[in-house]
């Protein structure tokens, strides 16, 4: 009786892999949206903005774009993993193959992992709407007659000039306000109906003039719908917690988001200087922010001061360069590895001449088949194949490289992946025969 794998562990092992895939894939995402940020740096922060909204919206497509791709093309009985490798070499990638085994092994741990974590961020990130939703819900309460009668006037007067400062911003949507006892920093919370929670103690300890200006930087995150775009860069935060290039341009949004606001209250004070001196009262106070919340004390409160003050070109920091240069050796690091295990050998020599490797066309290849008596034993591992691929891109001769140690795998992988066609290697431009190896990977799970 053949053994079936059930759907959710189809899916435990995509998932599985779209995650470990996205290890290489966040690094070149990250690689690209740093060396873009660097040549924009002197740009517009709308522009390093959409660099880095794109570059977060790419780490999460690509994971997800993997997973749908992998579910489409399993079957009922198999699931495997193809790793072409680029360089063809006589000597078999044991180490490779080796960790590519461990981790078929250990997927749905992997995978278990990943879930009670990406469930921990969640959960923090639930309790921040929550914490938000609690001052909201209490300053409605006071709003409503929980208050003291100065509190209430006061409140009145500051949503006045609030309604003020956004009628004169162009917003037609209500942005209401409330005073909070125990915040630290204005915040702006919702999208449909957003809410500016101020701290009742900015209102007698910062000159009004000041905390307008922070009103007007509120402001600015309602305009672009700043909230929403933060929940979403939330989930993804969670859901990509293990790679630090979702990090990294999570926080490379934050800060070009503040410096957006910025400006924006600017304009519409016509006096930098005076969102400069409302920032650095917060500096002064120690003022902290909440990350699921737009909050004016957001970003390098220093340095947005210094920009508001006196703006300059910014000159190229080799220190800001450095992360650029780390993502880019880890992945010339990791690409070193998968192609260049062992010792060089003749034929290694040979393919380093090539200009271009032989390529696989995945649109012409079809799927190897589980065989049935391998599914009823539990048969898993991974088959290293070389193909010799003639100058015209058909596969001349093929040969087991490396054993997956069960014949009934190797020769199905190697029979199927035969009928493939390759795009032939060049040496000095023209098309060459050479071998070029692929590896697949069994697994049941």
């Amino acid at each position: 009786m053949l053994h079936v794998p059930a759907p959710s562990s189809a899916f435990v092992a995509s998932l599985g892999w779209a995650l470990l895939d996205f290890l290489w894939q966040g690094a070149l995402i990250g690689c690209a949206a740093a060396t873009l940020l660097v040549a924009l740096r002197n740009a517009r922060p709308e522009t390093r903005y959409a660099v880095a909204c794109g570059g977060l919206l790419l780490c999460i497509v690509c994971p997800a774009a993997n997973l749908a791709m992998m579910l489409a093309d399993g079957t009922k009985a198999q699931a495997g993993h193809l790793l072409p490798l680029t360089v063809a070499r006589d000597v078999p990638l044991a180490d490779a193959a080796g960790v590519l085994d461990w981790l078929q092994r250990h997927l749905g741990a992997i995978v278990a992992v990943w879930a009670a974590c990406a469930a921990a961020f969640g959960l923090r990130m639930a309790l921040g709407l929550w914490w938000i939703g609690r001052d909201h819900g209490a300053a409605q309460r006071a709003g409503a007659g929980a208050g003291d009668g100065a509190e209430l006037a006061a409140e009145r007067v500051w949503q006045a000039r609030l309604s003020t400062l956004a009628a004169r911003a162009g917003l037609r949507r209500a942005v209401r306000l409330h005073l909070v006892a125990n915040l630290a920093s204005p915040v702006t919370a919702g999208w449909w109906r957003p809410v500016v929670l101020v701290p009742a103690a900015l209102v007698t300890g910062m000159p009004p003039q000041l905390l307008e200006a922070l009103l007007a930087h509120e402001l600015g995150h309602v305009r672009r719908h700043d909230y929403l775009v933060n929940l979403v860069q939330n989930a993804i935060e969670a859901l990509l917690f293990y790679h630090p290039a979702v990090w990294w341009l999570s926080r490379r949004i934050r800060l070009e988001r503040e410096q957006i606001a910025d400006d924006f209250a600017a304009r519409q004070l016509g006096e930098p200087r005076r969102l400069a001196r409302a920032l650095s009262e917060l500096e002064r106070l120690q003022f902290s922010h909440h990350h699921l919340a737009q909050a004016a004390a957001g970003g390098d409160l220093m340095a947005r001061i210094r920009r508001l003050v006196r703006p300059t070109p910014q000159a190229l920091d080799w220190r800001t360069a450095l992360p650029v240069l780390g993502l880019v050796l880890a992945c010339a690091a990791s690409a070193h590895a998968l192609s260049t295990n062992g010792a060089a050998s003749p034929a290694s020599v040979a393919a380093a001449a090539l200009s271009r490797p032989a390529l696989m066309d995945f649109k012409s290849c079809s799927k190897p088949m589980y065989p049935a008596a391998d599914i009823a034993a539990g048969h898993e591992g991974t088959v290293t194949v070389n193909f010799r691929v003639d100058a015209s891109g058909a596969v001349a001769e093929s040969a087991i490289a490396r054993s997956s140690g069960h014949p009934g795998l190797d020769e199905a992988a190697r029979s199927a992946l035969h009928r493939c066609r390759f795009v032939p290697a060049l040496r000095d431009g023209r098309p060459v025969s050479t071998w070029t190896p692929v590896m697949y990977v069994w697994t049941l799970s």
